[in-house]
Formats: C-alpha cells, sequence, structure tokens
C-alpha cells in the first residue's frame, strides 16, 4: 500500500522562500558583534510560502461579492 504524498508547498513569488533575512547596519557594537535589523516579506510576513490556491480564490471571491 503507497503511501499518500505531501500537498505541494506554495513558496511565495516574492522572496523566493527566503522570507527573513539579517541586514547590517555597518559598525559593530561593544562586543564587536555586527548590528543587524531582520527584515520579512511583506507578501508572505516571514513564513516563505503562500496560502493553498483554494483559500486564495474564497478569500478574492468574498471580498469580491460582499464589498458593495
Amino acid at each position: 500500500m503507497a503511501q499518500p504524498s505531501p500537498a505541494p508547498v506554495r513558496i511565495c513569488p516574492c522572496c523566493d522562500g527566503f522570507a527573513s533575512v539579517a541586514i547590517t547596519l555597518g559598525g559593530r557594537d561593544r562586543n564587536g558583534n555586527r548590528r543587524t535589523i531582520t527584515a520579512h516579506c511583506r507578501t508572505c510576513h516571514g513564513t516563505g510560502t503562500t496560502p493553498p490556491l483554494r483559500t486564495l480564490l474564497d478569500t478574492a471571491a468574498t471580498a469580491a461579492f460582499t464589498s458593495r
């Protein structure tokens, strides 16, 4: 008996799955560590994936037909 395969993961088209990055501000702190900030992808909110297509379609249909 074959095991079911998991659903494919939808990778975010904006960040290609690299949802969070550390950006150096230049310079170092007192301990010698680089000063950095973390930036997250605005589309996927730092997860690297997007919701399943069905969820996106349901959300779009709800917004289109209830906006009046």
